[in-house]
């Protein structure tokens, strides 16, 4: 139905002598030793050493960023996961940016068309790299939280509360509750408050994405409906382990699943939390 490629998001060509490539310089290559001549015969003066050509070394390519390509009725959308809760998708020449941080590298990657921010956790929020990123035309997508802490100037902020539904230029944007249940840094507080963030549900294409956020295994989260793509957290202490994860993602069954914002966590632990769970792809890959 769907098809996985990885695909290089750029190619870049570098002409370069390494040491062991370095060609003898031309005096010590091509020195011509002229034999004392006998001292009847004439002089003959040996001719200059002929130009030595510096061989060019072997094009070098820039390792490849990983990636995913899916099918949509409107094109390839490619899909990079870059580091902990940063995702980039590529959809119509346009970039897509949730929750960028600078812990990932986003060398050579294009200025973002529209960023997404579930939250202001400075792992969620980080405004250097946001400014490094960001054209002016930027699209900011984000709960009231962060949209209050975006310096000024950010006029293209999108300010999205749990529940909003818009179409933010050719992409559905639905505003999910994200939120903890029962952890937090103390009794009677959580590390997110209902409301507070928003998890995504983009619509790229014709496929239904889901970006959870930081957030536990919620009733909005068992609810949701026709998930074609679902990036899930699942760390500790923040948000909640994989076998938890596990009971949500088998609510919803999205068809193919994406482990994130996964730090320290054991991906064993979702495997056998989903055992025997038929319809679900699971696509593990290097965020960290």
């Amino acid at each position: 139905m769907k098809s996985l490629a990885m695909i290089p998001l750029s190619l870049c060509l570098a002409v370069a002598c390494t040491p062991s490539e370095t060609p003898a310089s031309p005096d010590t290559a091509n020195a011509a030793t002229s034999a004392t001549p006998p001292s009847s015969a004439p002089t003959v003066t040996a001719p200059a050493p002929a130009p030595v050509a510096t061989p060019i070394a072997s094009a070098k390519v820039a390792p490849e960023r990983p990636g995913d390509t899916i099918q949509t009725a409107k094109g390839d959308l490619r899909i990079i996961p870059i580091h902990h809760g940063s995702v980039l998708f590529e959809l119509g020449g346009k970039a897509y940016y949730v929750d960028p941080f600078h812990e990932g590298n986003f060398d050579g990657l294009p200025k973002a068309d529209v960023v997404f921010i579930t939250h202001a956790h400075p792992d969620h929020l980080d405004p250097a790299l946001l400014e490094q990123i960001r054209k002016p035309a930027t699209v900011i997508v984000a709960p009231p939280s962060v949209a209050e802490k975006l310096p000024l100037g950010y006029s293209g902020t999108v300010v999205m509360k749990n529940g909003d539904n818009q179409t933010v230029g050719d992409v559905g944007v639905e505003a999910v509750p994200m939120y903890n249940l029962k952890r937090g840094p103390s009794a009677g507080k959580l590390f997110h408050e209902k409301g507070w963030g928003d998890g995504f549900v983009l619509t790229l294409g014709n496929e239904r994405i889901y970006l959870s956020g930081d957030t536990e295994c919620t009733p909005e989260m068992r609810a949701l409906k026709n998930i074609d793509i679902a990036f899930v957290c699942m760390n500790l202490p923040y948000t909640m382990p994989p076998s938890e994860a596990a009971e949500c993602i088998k609510a919803f069954k999205p068809k193919i699943l994406y482990p994130y914002h996964y730090r320290n966590s054991d991906l064993g632990d979702l495997d056998k939390a989903l055992a025997g769970q038929t319809g679900i792809e699971v696509r593990k890959r290097e965020w960290y």
